[in-house]
């Protein structure tokens, strides 16, 4: 139980169900201002307290779970990330090791059967045909506040434990739900930011923990300087704002090589990616194909609509080859695999292959 509407009316729901449950608040160890909690934080001590109340509310057991340590791993892997000139996915990464693994490693010490949260996506375990027993999961109903992407890198065990209550409703529901029922956090605004940087500036988080950063010149693609920049940091693949060079149309970060301190800038046409390398696969209530290959909708990103491919599974790692090239694939973001509505499993983009994208191309891009 985050605090928020979602994780409360979750919980309402499994009870409701007559579910014996235990809320659980995880304390991530990072100190959050008054200022900063009030732009929505998900850890703050507000957030505990909406937590507790709601549980007490639903005559329920709750604790909160010190995971300062995991968090802390979380953390380093975001810095680290940004030093190696990839682009970091927290989120996914929380909820691998701490939302379900973590946190499954604690119900069993209560004796419990699985976890529940509040995301908006939906497991369903058929009872026959080639799935049967298998969990399968498929985006949440409301569009527009899918997770089932950040669920790519889930174990399959893991989440046949787990219950997601939402998955089958829109927002506008769970809010009316929790006005019905008189929840407290009924109107309390969404989590927005990533829950350690709570100011949504993770500039300010490198500079805090004193990340060394690589300063060097920005250039073109033909490698005419255009100027100089703090550290390669500071940018990630697509970003078009921020890097202060106006040169009458918008330039996109197209290649970070933080060794040399150098950021490549280009067109949005020279922005898009024809192919990548992903390692960690991880399936999910599929069996590798015999061939070794198959076609799937792949999302680069939260915010990216599926687009069409052929993956070619390797052991642990896949080369996926888009139907048309995509903008902004970037490295060390998660690539999730769907075969329509239904999340196949995905992994780490470790490299991708240039590609010009056709001009005008948007069929699959934000």
């Amino acid at each position: 139980m985050s605090g928020g509407v979602d994780s409360s009316v979750a919980a309402s729901l499994m009870v409701r169900e007559g579910i014996d449950v235990v809320g659980l608040f995880m304390r991530n160890g990072v100190e959050v201002s008054g200022e900063e909690s009030s732009k929505k934080s998900c850890c703050s001590v507000g957030d505990a307290r909406d937590a507790r109340m709601v549980a007490a509310s639903l005559s329920i057991p709750f604790q909160a779970v010190d995971l300062k340590a995991e968090f802390g791993r979380v953390i380093a892997y975001f810095l680290e990330e940004y030093g190696r000139g990839r682009t970091p996915n927290p989120c996914a990464i929380c909820n691998r090791d701490l939302k379900f693994s973590r946190l499954l490693a604690f119900a069993d010490e209560l004796s419990a059967e699985g976890v529940a949260t509040g995301h908006y996506a939906r497991l369903e375990v058929p009872s026959e045909g080639p799935d049967r027993g298998r969990v399968v999961v498929r985006r949440g109903v409301d569009t527009t506040k899918d997770q089932s992407y950040q669920l790519f890198c889930v174990a399959e065990d893991d989440l046949a434990r787990t219950r997601l209550p939402l998955g089958g409703m829109k927002k506008s529901e769970v809010r009316a739900l929790a006005e019905r029922h008189g929840i407290r956090t009924a109107k309390k605004a969404d989590s927005q930011e990533i829950c350690f940087v709570p100011s949504n500036d993770y500039k300010q988080l490198l500079a805090e923990r004193g990340v060394e950063l690589h300063p060097g010149r920005l250039v073109d693609t033909s490698g005419n300087d255009l100027g100089e920049h703090r550290g390669t940091e500071h940018f990630t693949i697509g970003q078009r704002r921020g890097h202060g060079v106006a040169v009458g149309e918008p330039l996109y970060v197209v290649e970070i090589r933080t060794q040399e301190g150098v950021v490549v800038l280009g067109s949005r046409e020279e922005c898009g990616a024809r192919s990548m390398r992903i390692d960690e696969v991880n399936l999910i209530g599929i069996d590798r194909p015999s061939s070794g290959e198959l076609r799937a909708d792949v999302q680069v990103r939260y915010h990216h609509r599926a687009a069409p491919a052929t993956v070619t599974l390797d052991g642990g790692e896949a080369e996926i080859v888009f139907d048309v090239p995509q903008l902004a694939v970037a490295p060390g973001q998660g690539a999730a695999l769907y075969d329509g509505d239904r999340l196949l499993g995905g992994g780490w983009i470790a490299a991708t292959t240039s590609a010009t994208l056709p001009e005008g191309a948007t069929a699959a891009n934000p």
